[in-house]
């Protein structure tokens, strides 16, 4: 018997790409958060880690294979860092600093490592509702990424435990856009924050 490997999606796709954010799935641990291709694979999952010294609260976003891809860190002031893998603070890439957290609206700031410069230079915003489990990713004008519940035809109530995320065309690591959507639902008002609902892996 031949097993298939879940697809990697190469950052310049000439067509958007739909992941499901879920936060249950037979192929998922309890407390792991998981983003699945429309086929039901996972792509992407999320662990939960012990805080530091340094930090609030640490996630690892990982690939199918269980590869870590990001350290996201949580600091004190509200910020986040992203590190590439999960080899402690040594590389960074991007920090993300949030400008507004209201009931309905959170904005966040994300600042891009310059190579060889060491400088943070500001590339994305990230604009959304957490109780909508909505957010819009833009790079300039242009809109790089969404959320959105999954509303059905005479639907009344629509569940936030499962959402879309469209990534559209374009030169952004897919997997940078992923990290970018935990660190949103991660850093909400309290009582909408999808980390806190979560165990700590081990």
């Amino acid at each position: 018997m031949t097993t298939t490997s879940a697809p990697i999606y190469p950052a310049n796709t000439p067509i958007p790409i739909d992941l499901f954010v879920l936060k249950k799935h037979p192929g998922l641990p309890h407390g792991v958060l998981g983003f699945a291709d429309s086929s039901g694979n996972i792509i992407y999952r999320v662990n939960r880690q012990c805080s530091n010294s340094s930090s609030y609260d640490k996630a690892v976003l990982l690939d199918s294979a269980g590869n870590p891809l990001f350290s996201l860190n949580s600091h004190h002031d509200g910020s986040w860092q992203g590190f590439k893998g999960d080899d402690g603070e040594k590389d960074l890439i991007f920090k993300v600093q949030r400008t507004l957290t209201k009931l309905r609206r959170t904005e966040l700031e994300v600042f891009l490592v310059a190579e060889n410069q060491g400088e943070l230079i500001c590339e994305f915003k990230v604009i959304g509702c957490h109780f909508q489990r909505s957010c819009t990713i833009y790079k300039g004008d242009s809109i790089v990424a969404q959320t959105s519940l999954m509303h059905k035809l005479r639907q009344i109530y629509v569940s936030r435990s499962k959402f879309r995320l469209t990534i559209f065309p374009g030169s952004v690591d897919p997997s940078l856009v992923v990290a970018l959507v935990v660190i949103f639902l991660f850093s909400g008002p309290k009582k909408f924050r999808v980390l806190d609902k979560f165990p700590i892996s081990v």
